[in-house]
């Protein structure tokens, strides 16, 4: 079953609890939370992704989904396991070596959510494989993370499958999500791939009717 996870990146202010509303009413499965701290990426969202999901944590029941594209991935676990999501996602490349990844691991863990690792497009899907026993989720990012709208890198694709043999063949469980350019044109590239949880945001933020381009994102 693929489940969407909702960017809530590109909402507009003064439309949060509007939106926040009808993408639950909507059956978005995940609200995704992309933390941005203006060093790993260009971009900061650091205080409104806080704002956002305390604001979410009191509406709605839905899982947050933290993406931290942050160099102090301690401090982005610390600051966000306060709203108490379901699973929080760092970056391979954030970390210097293969014990600062076990230990980021660890604290996540202790502070009771899943974890996800997510990679770059540059980085190689191999990098990640010691690591796919102790986490639950993989993000492959499909495009260069801190902006949102742009075009998904078609050659991530075969990383995709790459991951997903290579998960078959060693009988590991784990989710696999994709973010970047998803929309209902490459949606079914993803899927096929081997994905199972699709982050989009502006594809589905930009859409008259929530439920129905969730729905069509869904579909097997």
């Amino acid at each position: 079953m693929v489940e969407i996870s909702t960017s809530i990146l590109t909402v507009q202010k003064g439309r949060e609890a509007e939106v926040f509303f009808a993408l639950e009413k909507a059956k978005t499965d995940y609200f995704h939370i992309d933390v941005m701290d203006g060093k790993f990426v260009e971009k900061d969202t650091y205080k409104d992704m806080i704002e956002y999901s305390s604001y979410i944590k009191r509406i709605s029941n839905l899982p947050l989904d933290i993406h931290l594209m942050v160099e102090d991935v301690e401090t982005g676990i610390e600051v966000f396991s306060a709203v108490e999501p379901n699973i929080i996602t760092f970056h391979l490349e954030a970390c210097k070596n293969k014990e600062e990844v076990m230990k980021n691991i660890q604290l996540i863990k202790e502070k009771g959510a899943r974890v996800g690792i997510s990679i770059k497009p540059q980085t190689n899907i191999e990098e990640i494989h010691e690591f796919l026993p102790y986490i639950h989720m993989c993000l492959i990012m499909t495009v260069e993370p801190g902006k949102g709208g742009q075009t998904l890198i078609t050659d991530m694709l075969a990383k995709i499958s790459t991951l997903k043999e290579y998960i078959d063949k060693h009988n590991i469980e784990i989710d696999i999500e994709v973010d970047g350019g998803i929309n209902l044109k490459t949606a079914p590239r993803v899927k096929k791939a081997g994905a199972n949880i699709l982050v989009a945001g502006t594809a589905i933020l930009i859409a008259s009717d929530y439920k129905t381009i969730i729905d069509e994102l869904k579909e097997e």
